[in-house]
């Protein structure tokens, strides 16, 4: 216990003022509050782990990018605008939007009108038992890992800002997420995302304003980064990707555009659970078709609270940050940027408003995580394979107290992220372990009728043992990083992305090669779920301007220009 309360004060910035106090503890009850409260509404498993289908469009598109948007994304990516430049970038804009809008105007018909809980639970009517199991054990074990990096990304937080012990942070943060998710399942995650959403937002947005006034606007800004890493490119999206050597990242343009925009970014925003499981509440057909395309008009502008602070880390720190792996006493490693910007520039008062923004974005972050986590395990692993007939009650039980036991285990993988240069290199390898194979299952799945459960099962499993392979190879022996991200100057990121693309290539060739010697399933089983065979549902009595494919059109515009704006 004396662990638990000790503090790191040798690491302390800032002391809080009493106003920074009651904001933040005003935050941690409110969020409490209306777990309790909604725990009215979730007596069925409906309710629990679908909000009883009734969000609207704007409220599940709020959700479905607010789950997203979790203390991991505002320190790891502004972490990463720090290590590779603005090339992080690309993860909000060509790593989302595109697979974003295929989401809504293709998939989100499939998911909805078979009713399923879960992707895995697509891939049971589609594939079988055996893909559907494969699929929930892995994903499970990536939500328990995420659920790990959120803890860490917390807990970084209260190291440098409040000189916290890492132990004591964790165990008070997570502790509250799972009291509040326990108590209202999915209809607690998703208020709670919804005004976080805005919490973020209005704290996070103190960074970038003080930030810019310091140096002057953008062109200051690239000044003064200029002038502290001469001869490095941290400002321009597309310019140094034609040659591996001429980038921070190390990666080509083929890695970002088919590694990350075809892979990793269709395979994420797609089939990980925990952001469609939002979109699944949605009320209506129409509603689940809009909600990815209206969070993907939020997405775009997100960099701005996560990316921005990062560069400006680049431009204002006095000291230069260090991978996490390398840190030595009195060092800051690159995930520390944000709480270093925050100390910077938040006096009393302020510096309550953002972290309880970074609060707000941790909760979101790992009660997406562990209501996913519930839902899977109670649905897809617990209920078909353990305990097939049961009262709906009893898996209401079930989801609350695997909940719970969930969380207790991610505090054990909170520490692997340390490992690591920086949060989102580990956070990406993981997407490429359990996310690129799975999108390539479920492709060929829906897109091409004559694929079997088989060809299902062995191309999921062959591409998950293909990442694997080739992340422990790359780690063990840096000559194989030449071989799989195509330059041994190809740092973590850009390893990861290729990574992704050979898991994919991987799955899709095994599917393939299997179907073509199994025998198909008859086509009166695949109708609705299979595209050739269904008769995909349709808005009526919409006008041209409530119509999803209108809006998707626009979003794919603004980002086409936000490309030429930043190339």
């Amino acid at each position: 216990m004396t662990l638990l309360f000790a503090a790191a004060e040798s690491t302390r910035l800032v002391r809080l003022s009493g106003i920074d106090l009651v904001i933040i503890a005003f935050y941690f009850v409110l969020v409490l509050a209306i777990g309790f409260y909604l725990k009215r509404f979730a007596k069925t498993g409906e309710d629990f782990f679908l909000a009883g289908r009734e969000m609207t469009a704007w409220v599940a598109g709020l959700a479905f990018v607010s789950a997203n948007l979790g203390s991991l994304e505002l320190l790891g990516w502004a972490g990463s605008a720090y290590q590779y430049g603005i090339l992080a970038v690309h993860w909000y804009w060509i790593g989302a939007i595109p697979a974003m809008i295929f989401l809504g105007l293709v998939m989100m018909p499939f998911y909805y009108i078979s009713k399923t809980h879960s992707v895995p639970g697509y891939l049971q009517l589609r594939y079988g038992s055996a893909a559907s199991g494969l699929s929930a054990v892995t994903f499970a074990i990536m939500t328990i890992l995420m659920s790990g990096v959120n803890m860490y990304a917390m807990a970084v937080v209260m190291k440098v800002v409040l000189g916290w012990n890492l132990n004591f942070s964790i165990w008070v943060s997570s502790l509250t997420v799972g009291i509040y998710v326990a108590a209202g399942g999915l209809f607690s995650a998703i208020f709670n995302e919804v005004l976080q959403f805005f919490l973020i937002w209005f704290g996070a947005l103190l960074i970038p304003i003080l930030g810019l006034y310091e140096t002057g606007g953008w062109h200051g800004m690239v000044a003064r980064i200029q002038q502290n890493f001469p001869g490095q490119d941290y400002t321009h999206a597309w310019t140094g990707l034609g040659h591996f050597q001429s980038n921070p990242m190390g990666i080509h343009w083929t890695g970002i555009v088919f590694g990350l925009g075809a892979v990793q970014a269709m395979g994420y925003w797609t089939t990980d659970f925990l952001v469609v499981q939002r979109v699944l509440s949605s009320k209506d057909i129409r509603s689940a078709k809009m909600a990815p395309i209206i969070g993907s008009f939020f997405k775009m502008a997100v960099p701005i609270i996560v990316i921005l602070p990062g560069l400006l880390g680049l431009a204002v720190l006095p000291m230069h940050l260090v991978p996490a792996s390398e840190v030595h006493a009195g060092q800051y490693s690159y995930n520390e940027v944000l709480p270093l910007m925050l100390a910077r520039y938040c006096g009393p008062g302020l510096l309550g408003l953002g972290i309880t923004a970074l609060v707000a974005g941790f909760m979101a972050g790992m009660a997406g995580n562990v209501s996913a986590f519930a839902t899977v395990w109670t649905y897809d692993i617990y209920r078909p394979f353990l305990r097939r007939r049961a009262a709906d009650s009893h898996y209401v039980s079930m989801g609350r107290w695997c909940t719970i036991i969930g969380l207790f285990i991610s505090i054990g993988t909170a520490y692997l992220a340390m490992g690591f240069a920086s949060i989102m290199d580990y956070v990406q390898a993981l997407f490429g372990f359990f996310i690129a194979p799975l999108f390539g299952t479920v492709l060929l799945g829906m897109m091409w009728k004559r694929v079997t459960k088989a060809a299902g099962f062995w191309g999921l499993l062959c591409g998950t043992l293909a990442s694997v392979t080739i992340f422990t190879l790359m780690k063990i022996d840096h000559r194989w990083v030449g071989v799989f991200a195509l330059s041994p100057d190809a740092k973590g990121l850009a390893q990861d992305m290729y990574q992704a693309l050979w898991s994919c290539v991987t799955c899709l060739v095994i599917t393939v090669l299997v179907t073509m010697v199994t025998k198909p399933r008859p086509d009166e089983e695949l109708r609705g779920l299979v595209y050739s065979l269904t008769e995909v549902a349709q808005e009526e009595h919409t006008t041209v301007f409530h119509r999803p494919l209108l809006w998707g059109i626009v979003a794919l515009l603004v980002l086409v220009g936000l490309q030429i704006i930043f190339w």
